[in-house]
């Protein structure tokens, strides 16, 4: 059983009990300066005490110096909840009954709602309960790009573009990090595929990677102030990001100067000499990744460890790099474990699941809706729910963000609910068979999901009941199984697995009312789009999930998401699956299409989708005045502003996306990015005006010859809208 030690703690209160404040040690008085502090603990440590605090010393722990009362510093899997505690040596869950959480909605949901203020809303709860779970660090949240809809890890990120994702990623950082728990943003940076991410090798050119892979990082650090930073597996022009040289020293440190530790992702470390001297401050996981294992409780072998003391012995390096490790490792320590005064959290309060029901409920997508098949009507009185993932737990499997949860109500749970409450009845039938498992690292479900029917009874069954059904609605997708959407594994297909797209068919054959509830971290093929009147994209929404999804059918919410990424109508539309892409690939990878990803790439190729970036329906309807531009007002380079009408019979909320495109530029440029939204909520009837500034920022590109950002004069078009392709005004300006 892993127990995080007291004694240098109760050696530290014991010792500012009895010690006049001006005769304590200047790095446990919390008055002085950060920089100070640190400087004076690191200057009473010894070499070894250095060594020791730079490198894990269980799974999920790292020492502190107990000789001086400096604690231990404890981490956490998150970031869509606080993960089970572990054995000391071991990824198995340890036993305890008192660590069961809330599942907050995985991150492509929290991106769904467009919204900064649901990122700080998420940010204070998980932080209050990683707080209340004595965690000082979060392994999170993640804002690599969608690069490709096959990534298994997409689910655990904020979507393909980077200015959504830097917008979202802000909000949750400063949140978590108020309760004196450290946000550890990842995977930095380019970690675009599981099947082979520890030996990709993947080079760019430097435009699409400060333009598109680079920009939610480098807002995580300057405007989120992430106290630490996790380093991806990949390799980037042939070096381990984990020590990095250019990725680490070079851009992260020194261009942008961050000021916190950079972490390993476990067992990210390769080489003890690059780790000295390209930016890696703090290792976890090698021998004991999970993946090969080695040696167990060896953490005095890891590369940062005794092989680094050695060489330091032999004089063959000097202690220059170690000061500057273990100071950055000493200020996350006195961040976080030896902040005094921080917030005692909560685990599993009312406000939590509240939260988490809000935030799902904002991000769910409603993708399509004709003849108004949704929300169902008053008169439905026998509803049929079909589908595995109507009653099949998510918050289990899927890789480092698998949890133990207090609760999780599954959709059948929360149809079922409302709609016996309206007076209507729910049969269930499963379908399909998909997954029948539900164990992870020691957590189970403790579902029975096996099935004695063949696939074509199954099909034969819930077809029967659906032609007598007043409203069908189907729930299924991906799971978190291997290749579905699952750490470690990529997608296979774009298409539905189970032979899901056979049934909805045969569903919508003998029943026109007809609900598709898709329950996926990624884009899916969708052959019978036509078929079916509705279509609601409801993510990994957690402990909530049931009760959300039913909010959204019911109307008792109206839906406001909005795609944070494209689903293309086939996987070869894709830019990352060009000929000569070679997804997933187990060597070099050069990311031809550039800066052209996602609606990007579409734009500028004349490529149709099947739903694009940015899109999302109501159940009410907005109506769009022309734009406004002025000339700009301190330091701006214009303002634009519209009236955004309510004109639908329903309280809702729109999504006023706003993409500027430069008419005539010397390099290649996308047709149009966006570059600001705002989320604005009406009363039926009601309107208001939206405002945007638009800075010379939001006009420039990264020069790579002169490695700058540049705006070039000339005509600028602003597109505004309610999706990438939905644009309902447009209006020019001209730039110096």
């Amino acid at each position: 059983m892993k127990i995080k030690s007291i004694l240098p703690v109760l050696g530290l209160m014991a010792l500012i009990a009895c010690t006049p404040k001006q005769d304590l040690p200047v790095y446990q008085d919390e008055s002085r300066d950060l920089d100070e502090r640190v400087a004076d603990a690191l200057s009473r440590m010894t070499t070894e005490e250095k060594i020791a605090i730079i490198h894990a010393q269980s799974k999920f722990s790292s020492p502190g110096v107990p000789r001086l009362g400096i604690p231990e510093l404890w981490t956490t899997d998150g970031p869509h909840g606080i993960r089970p505690e572990v054995l000391w040596d071991e990824w198995d869950q340890a036993g305890w009954t008192n660590d069961s959480i809330v599942a907050f909605p995985a991150l492509t949901c929290l991106a769904a709602t467009w919204n900064p203020e649901m990122a700080a809303l998420y940010g204070k709860s998980i932080g209050e309960e990683a707080r209340y779970r004595e965690k000082d660090v979060l392994l999170g949240p993640g804002v690599n790009i969608a690069r490709t809809p096959l990534n298994g890890r997409n689910f655990e990120y904020m979507g393909e573009d980077p200015y959504l994702a830097g917008e979202m990623v802000v909000p949750y950082i400063r949140e978590v990090q108020k309760n004196g728990v450290a946000c550890c943003v990842k995977h930095y940076c380019l970690n675009n595929e599981e099947t082979y991410r520890h030996t990709i090798d993947v080079d760019l050119d430097d435009r699409a990677l400060y333009e598109i892979y680079l920009p939610a990082f480098k807002k995580a650090v300057q405007e989120g102030g992430s106290w630490s930073i996790m380093a991806s597996y990949n390799l980037y022009r042939g070096q381990h990001v984990c020590h990095n040289e250019r990725l680490l020293n070079g851009i992260l440190k020194g261009e942008w100067g961050f000021d916190g530790a950079v972490v390993t992702d476990w067992g990210g470390c390769h080489d003890t000499w690059e780790a000295i001297h390209n930016g890696l401050d703090l290792e976890f996981g090698t021998w004991t990744d999970g993946l090969t294992m080695g040696r167990t409780n060896s953490y005095d072998s890891y590369y940062m460890a005794a092989p680094y003391l050695e060489l330091i012995r032999e004089g063959k390096v000097g202690t220059e790099e170690l000061d500057e490790k273990a100071s950055r490792v000493l200020k996350l320590i006195m961040r976080t474990a030896m902040k005094s005064g921080k917030p005692f959290g909560e685990i599993n309060s009312e406000a939590h699941y509240s939260a988490a029901r809000r935030i799902a409920g904002e991000g769910i997508v409603l993708l399509r809706n004709e003849n108004s098949n949704l929300p169902l009507a008053d008169g439905v009185r026998k509803i049929l729910v079909v589908g595995e993932n109507a009653v099949k737990m998510m918050t289990v499997g899927g890789g480092s963000s698998s949890l133990k949860v207090q609760k999780e109500i599954s959709p059948l749970a929360g149809i079922r609910a409302r709609a016996e409450a309206a007076g209507a009845v729910v049969e269930w039938e499963r379908g399909y068979v998909g997954d029948t498992g539900g164990n992870y690292n020691g957590v189970s479900t403790g579902q029975d999901l096996s099935e004695s029917r063949s696939a074509g009874q199954l099909i034969a069954d819930a077809v029967a009941k659906a032609a007598e059904a007043d409203h069908v609605i189907f729930v299924g997708g991906l799971n978190k199984s291997n290749h579905q959407d699952c750490e470690g594994k990529d997608r296979e297909q774009l298409g539905l697995p189970y032979a899901q797209d056979e049934l909805i068919e045969a569903l919508a054959k003998v029943n026109s009312h007809l609900t598709v509830v898709l329950v996926s971290g990624n884009p899916v093929a969708m052959p019978w789009v036509e078929d079916v009147p509705s279509i609601v994209q409801a993510w990994y929404i957690g402990s909530e999930a049931g009760e959300a999804i039913a909010d959204v059918l019911f109307g008792d919410v109206n839906p406001s998401g909005k795609l944070p990424f494209s689903f293309p109508l086939a996987l070869g539309d894709s830019p990352a699956h060009q000929e000569g892409m070679n997804f997933p690939n187990d060597g070099k990878c050069f990311y031809g299409e550039g800066i052209l990803v996602g609606y990007r790439w579409f734009d500028a190729k004349g490529i149709d989708v099947l739903f694009p970036f940015g899109h999302g329906l109501s159940y009410t309807s907005f109506e769009y005045s022309p734009l406004a531009v002025s000339r700009g007002r301190s330091g701006a380079v214009a303002n634009v502003s519209l009236v955004l009408r309510n004109t639908g019979d329903r309280a809702g909320a729109e999504v006023v996306q706003l993409y500027i495109g430069d008419d005539e530029s010397s390099v290649l440029r996308p047709v149009k990015e966006l570059k600001g939204f705002r989320k604005v909520w009406l009363e039926a009837g009601e309107e208001a005006e939206v405002k945007f500034e638009i800075g010379e920022e939001d006009l420039q590109f990264f020069d790579a010859d002169e490695h700058c950002w540049k705006a070039e004069a000339g005509s600028f078009t602003v597109y505004v809208g309610s999706s990438a392709t939905d644009i309902r005004c447009t209006a020019s300006f001209d730039y110096k």
